[in-house]
């Protein structure tokens, strides 16, 4: 096991040494439960059916000169579930990213294999999709003065890509993560748009710590790591949870221009994890602050002996 968290050590360490900037991937608040949307390896290790929808609605009230809603919003949809017969997990997601007129939609097929190593359970993913990426032409020139002018289209145009990608996860229960994972493989560029896509790589980890004479409350600190290698973003956050039930934290995003600091609270009723997370505006962008709401829903599902031990019960 210390040959794998070794490895991981020096993937962070390389990450570490990007400048910062904005990613082309989605940004979330509650990264830490939606890890399997940047981390094929992680699918399937929960011990139980999981599905996990995030909305983010970013900058609300920014608008451009003409009084169009051009704040970014994010949407995603993710389920994925242990199936012994493949010796691992399965899974799916889907998502969209909205800036002004363009637009991307994402689906992604995921399969990681598992394995019992030390005290946790490792997990080795690949992922593959298509990534559809759109330009409304006709809303963008809608204030142009000429819409004659043939070089300014009057439709929206898309074009499809394709999507790969590949990570590594290892957990131990109640205790630590870490995950490497890289998306955006193919690096294909449209040849209808100005539009291509750009190879990703993770770095993420979390630990649980228990607080001394009380279990009931654990603090968990996380990090997130985003890189393209040309461009880093740093997303660090701790909660403070309480019987797995009510949990409240803070995070910090490291990214230039935009608003670094958000509050997360969340409850978990039954199978059922509702989570908000309120982005405070401390940029020079106009705007009234950004919104995230996370919904999961997760449920059992009963596994032959040889497999229990890599239930990831935290999660359940």
């Amino acid at each position: 096991m210390k040959y794998i968290l070794r490895a991981f050590c020096v993937a962070a360490l390389l990450f570490a040494f990007a400048p910062l900037h904005a990613q082309q991937e989605q940004h979330n608040a509650h990264n830490m439960f939606n890890q399997v949307s940047y981390n094929p390896g992680f699918t399937g290790s929960i011990g139980g059916i999981c599905a996990t929808g995030l909305v983010r609605q970013q900058w609300v009230g920014f608008k451009d000169e003409a009084g169009n809603n051009v704040a970014p919003q994010s949407y995603s949809v993710n389920i994925h579930s242990p199936l012994n017969i493949l010796h691992g997990g399965i899974g799916a997601s889907i998502y969209q990213d909205q800036l002004g007129f363009q637009k991307e939609i994402g689906v992604k097929l995921l399969y990681a294999y598992r394995k019992d190593i030390g005290m946790g359970n490792l997990g080795v993913g690949v992922q593959v999709g298509f990534i559809n990426g759109s330009i409304d032409f006709a809303s963008l020139y809608e204030g142009a003065r000429d819409k004659t002018d043939p070089l300014l289209s009057q439709e929206e145009k898309s074009d499809m890509l394709l999507d790969f990608g590949f990570g590594v996860h290892y957990f131990v229960p109640e205790k630590f993560y870490v995950g490497v994972s890289t998306t955006r493989i193919s690096e294909q560029q449209s040849t209808t748009l100005s539009y291509n896509t750009t190879r990703h790589y993770y770095f993420n980890a979390g630990y649980e710590f228990a607080f001394p004479g009380n279990s009931s409350y654990v603090l968990e600190p996380s990090i997130l790591i985003k890189s393209d290698l040309v461009k880093t973003q740093y997303d660090i956050a701790t909660l403070l949870k309480y019987n797995n039930r009510v949990w409240g934290g803070v995070s910090y995003s490291a990214i230039r221009n935009m608003d670094p600091f958000s509050v997360l609270l969340g409850l978990k009723i039954k199978d059922v994890r509702v989570g908000y997370a309120y982005t405070i505006p401390t940029s020079k962008i106009g705007s009234s602050g950004s919104h995230e709401i996370m919904i999961g829903y997760c449920f059992k599902v009963s596994f032959d002996r040889g497999r229990e031990s890599y239930k990831n019960t935290r999660f359940l």
